[in-house]
């Protein structure tokens, strides 16, 4: 099935009505591991999510629901109406608004502190840590399926934030985090942020956020901390902003390496072996920059 017949088959159970009722306005670009369309219903606007090739290795779709539940009363995301937790398609309300990413990040540091300390001060814990350890462990297993050994300068790297980890994971400051909260995953609409895409939500770091926010650009994270904290940072605030952004490079290495061992490079036209060794490339620089 293409995906407008994905869509029309899932909406008319979902919303019991005709397949005439139903139209893919467009598709929302951002995001290398989704499928994402602006859709109408019956006159009104919904997202529709259909999650691309091998994404359920990496998110956990019981897991990602429980979260959106979670968070749900603090309105910081567009309700989801739908999540279908085998397949991962997912309806929500549209909300009409600029990504972030196509606007001047540092103009909105200070809504963006402010939604992030919404979230991290709640009080809400999750039944499930993000646990940065485990999950690189478990995908580092799964391009062992594909490739029976890590590179060399991988395995340095990772040996050296290895060393880091008895110092910056500390169990006692664990929040509940959204865990991507890259510049793309913020929408501005009139009158509030928003903070899209859940799938990788769980009791974390509160600067694992902040580190997330430098994705594309670390300028933004290095900008956003001092909002963020409230204050000057210190040396060892910028250390586990290091620290968790050098993390993130590994993580993101890892499942770029898996999407180029299964043919997402040629099937989405993106080097993913380059987006690879690029992630490694900033790892090196993000762990050389800890004090």
């Amino acid at each position: 099935m293409t995906n407008e017949e994905i869509i029309i088959e899932v909406c008319t159970e979902v919303f019991s009505t005709l397949p005439k009722n139903i139209s893919v306005v467009k598709r929302l670009m951002g995001g290398m591991s989704n499928y994402t369309y602006v859709i109408q219903v019956n006159e009104l606007l919904y997202t529709f999510r259909i999650p691309g090739k091998k994404a359920e290795k990496f998110v956990d779709r019981h897991m990602e629901n429980y979260h959106i539940n979670l968070v749900d009363d603090l309105h910081l995301n567009n309700k989801t109406i739908y999540l279908n937790e085998e397949t991962g398609y997912k309806i929500a309300h549209y909300i009409e608004g600029t990504p972030l990413h196509e606007l001047n990040p540092l103009d909105y540091l200070k809504q963006v502190a402010n939604v992030l300390h919404k979230l991290h001060d709640s009080k809400k814990i999750s039944k499930y840590d993000y646990n940065p350890l485990q999950r690189l462990k478990m995908y580092e297993n799964y391009t062992f399926e594909y490739h029976h050994t890590h590179s060399e300068r991988y395995n340095e790297l990772k040996n050296r934030f290895l060393s880091y980890a008895n110092k910056y994971l500390d169990s006692s400051r664990l929040v509940f985090a959204h865990g991507d909260s890259q510049v793309s995953n913020f929408v501005v609409t009139n009158d509030s942020l928003a903070l899209m895409d859940w799938e990788f939500s769980g009791n974390n770091d509160p600067l694992y956020d902040v580190a997330c926010f430098g994705n594309s650009n670390f300028d933004h994270a290095l900008a956003l901390l001092p909002i963020y904290l409230g204050k000057e940072p210190t040396i060892e605030d910028y250390n586990r902003l290091y620290f968790f952004r050098s993390f993130q490079c590994l993580q993101w290495h890892n499942v770029a390496l898996y999407k180029e061992f299964i043919g997402l490079s040629v099937d989405l036209g993106v080097d993913f072996m380059f987006v690879a060794n690029l992630y490694l490339d900033k790892a090196e620089n993000f762990l050389n920059e800890i004090k």
